[in-house]
C-alpha cells in the first residue's frame, strides 16, 4: 500500500529533471558549507530549505493544469494587493521598502509575482488564443507592468527586470509581434539618457562601477574587484573544495549568497565551471522539452516561460559575477543559499512537470 501510494505521489514527477536538479541542490550543500567556512548551522539551515522546496515541488507536482489556471486570476490580484500593501505600509530595509511584517515573519511579495505574472499571462492569452489581437496583447503587457510598476518603486530593479523578463517570454511565445518587440527596444534605446535621470543614485553607481570598478576599488567596486580576481585565480582545475583564498581569507563579499558562483569558479576552475554550464544547460534544455509537450496553449506559454526565467536567472547572476552586468542582487538559482528563491525555483519546476505529465486539461 505503501508503494502504491509512492508511485502515485510521484507520477507526476519528471526523473531525468528531477535527477539534474538534486544534482544541482548537492553542489550548493558542498558550495555553501565552504562559502561558510564550514559552518554546520548554515549546512543544517540549507538542507531544510531544500527540503521544503523538494516537498512544494512534489505538491506542485500534483496541481493538474485547470486548478492552476483557477489560480491564476486570485494569485495575480492576491500578488498586486500585496505589493500595494508595501508601498503603503512595508518595512524600510537599507533604504528599500521590499517587506511586509506579518508578526510572526516577513514576507517579500515580489517573490509571489516571479510566478503570478506569467501565470496570469499564460491564462489571459490561453482563453484568447482564437481571437488574439493587438489589444489583448496591449492588456497583457499593461498587466505586466502593473506589478513591475510597484516593484521598482520599491525599489528593485533587479527583481523588476526578472519579473519583466518572464513575462515578456509568454509574450513572445504567445506570438508577439517582431514587429512590436523590434520597435519597442529601439524606442527603449531613444529612452535611455531619460530613464538614466530616474535611475536612483544607487543605480547609476552599479551600472558606473560596471564600466570602471577601479573607479572606486574599497567602495562600490568592491565586490566587482574582488569577484573578478576569485574567477581568475581557480585556473584550470581550481584549488580544490575548501582551499579557496578569496573565500577564506574573507575578501569575498556575499559568498554564499550573490556571489558562490566566484567561490565555485575559484574551487573547481575552468572545468568546474564548464560542468556547472552544461548541467544548467542540461535542466533547461529538459525543461524546454516538456514545455513543448505540454497539451494546452497555457501549458506551453507557462512552462516555457519559467524554465526560460531560470536561464535568465542563471546568466544574470553569472554576468553579475564575472563583471559583465551590474550587481543587481540576483541570486545564483538552487546554488546560492536562501530559502525564498530556492523554494520559488523548485516550484516552479513543479509546476512545468504537472503542465508536461497531466495530458487532458479540461476547459474551466
Amino acid at each position: 500500500m505503501l508503494v502504491r501510494f509512492l508511485k502515485r505521489l510521484t507520477a507526476h514527477l519528471d526523473l531525468p529533471l528531477t535527477g539534474l536538479l538534486l544534482v544541482l541542490l548537492l553542489l550548493s550543500l558542498a558550495l555553501v558549507y565552504s562559502a561558510s567556512g564550514g559552518s554546520d548551522a548554515k549546512l543544517l539551515a540549507n538542507l531544510s530549505n531544500m527540503g521544503i522546496a523538494l516537498a512544494a515541488m512534489l505538491l506542485a507536482s500534483q496541481i493538474p493544469p485547470q486548478r492552476l489556471m483557477q489560480f491564476a486570476l486570485p494569485a495575480y490580484t492576491l500578488g498586486l494587493l500585496l505589493l500595494v500593501a508595501v508601498a503603503l505600509f512595508g518595512d524600510v530595509v537599507n533604504g528599500a521598502r521590499r517587506w511586509l511584517d506579518l508578526g510572526i515573519t516577513r514576507l517579500q511579495p515580489s517573490e509571489l509575482m516571479r510566478l503570478g505574472a506569467p501565470l496570469m499571462l499564460a491564462w489571459y492569452l490561453h482563453y484568447r488564443q482564437e481571437t488574439l489581437s493587438a489589444r489583448n496583447y496591449a492588456v497583457g503587457i499593461l498587466l505586466l507592468l502593473l506589478p513591475v510598476g510597484l516593484i521598482l518603486r520599491q525599489p528593485d530593479l533587479g527583481t523588476s527586470l526578472l519579473i519583466t523578463a518572464s513575462g515578456f517570454f509568454v509574450l513572445f511565445l504567445g506570438g508577439l509581434s517582431l514587429r512590436f518587440i523590434l520597435g519597442s527596444a529601439a524606442l527603449l534605446a531613444a529612452l535611455a539618457p531619460l530613464a538614466w535621470n530616474l535611475l536612483h543614485d544607487y543605480q547609476r553607481r552599479r551600472v558606473l562601477t560596471m564600466l570602471d570598478p577601479t573607479s572606486d576599488p574599497l567602495g562600490a567596486g568592491y565586490h566587482i574587484i574582488q569577484s573578478t580576481i576569485a574567477l581568475g585565480s581557480g585556473g584550470v582545475a581550481g584549488k580544490g573544495w575548501m582551499n579557496g583564498t578569496q573565500t577564506h581569507l574573507e575578501f569575498l563579499p556575499e559568498a554564499s549568497t550573490d556571489f558562490i558562483f566566484a567561490v565555485f569558479s575559484e574551487e573547481f576552475g575552468l572545468i568546474g565551471n564548464l560542468f556547472l554550464l552544461l548541467l544548467f544547460a542540461a535542466i533547461v534544455g529538459r525543461g524546454l522539452m516538456l514545455a513543448a509537450g505540454a497539451p494546452s496553449l497555457f501549458g506551453r506559454l507557462l512552462a516555457a516561460s519559467i524554465v526560460l526565467t531560470f536561464f535568465t536567472y542563471a546568466f544574470v547572476n553569472m554576468g553579475m559575477v564575472s563583471g559583465i552586468l551590474p550587481v543587481v542582487g540576483v541570486p545564483l538559482p538552487l546554488v546560492s543559499y536562501g530559502g525564498t528563491s530556492m523554494l520559488t525555483v523548485m516550484l516552479g519546476f513543479g509546476i512545468v512537470m504537472s503542465l508536461a505529465t497531466h495530458k487532458k486539461l479540461v476547459k474551466t
